[in-house]
């Protein structure tokens, strides 16, 4: 069986964007669109509603761009699990107060057994400094947390 992969919000809005003037959020965009037309089809993807709810906020445009990668993508549900999860993540310091829905989605993706979660959010999320701290608080909480990661070391060979 395919390793399964939660999509985090920043994937569908790298794919969505109109190509970016910034050189590191060009490649970004770049390496998003290689993963999806390449990598996607090796992994089983999902997504939450807070993913959904992001991804419909905005333009319309903009907004309906990043609905149409979602389509077919099944979607986990969040459940009094994840909020506990996400509390404890904010509570125990790695993720602060401000970033509550960065806590949701390492929530979701924890509490449903994920192999990966896929962001471009280094800030909150696929962060080496806190990365630790984020294992420790799921493992504490008897659950196992993904592979916080970027599409570009979801590449391949």
């Amino acid at each position: 069986m395919n390793p399964s992969v939660y999509l985090e919000t920043t994937i569908v809005s790298y794919l969505a964007a109109n190509p970016s003037h910034d050189l590191v959020a060009a490649a970004h965009q770049r390496i998003t669109h290689d993963w999806w037309e390449n990598r996607r089809s090796a992994f089983r993807l999902y997504v939450s509603q807070l993913v959904i709810e992001e991804a419909e906020a905005g333009d319309a445009d903009a907004a309906g761009r990043r609905m149409s990668y979602l389509t077919g993508i099944p979607v986990l549900e969040l459940r009094e699990e994840v909020l506990t999860l996400a509390g404890k993540l904010i509570e125990q310091g790695p993720i602060p107060a401000k970033a509550v829905a960065d806590a949701i989605h390492i929530a979701t993706a924890a509490t449903h057994g994920m192999d990966y979660l896929l962001t471009w959010n280094l800030r909150h999320i696929a962060n080496a400094e806190i990365r630790g701290q984020i294992e420790r608080t799921c493992r504490r909480q008897g659950i196992e947390p993904p592979v916080l990661c970027t599409p570009e070391e979801l590449l391949g060979d």
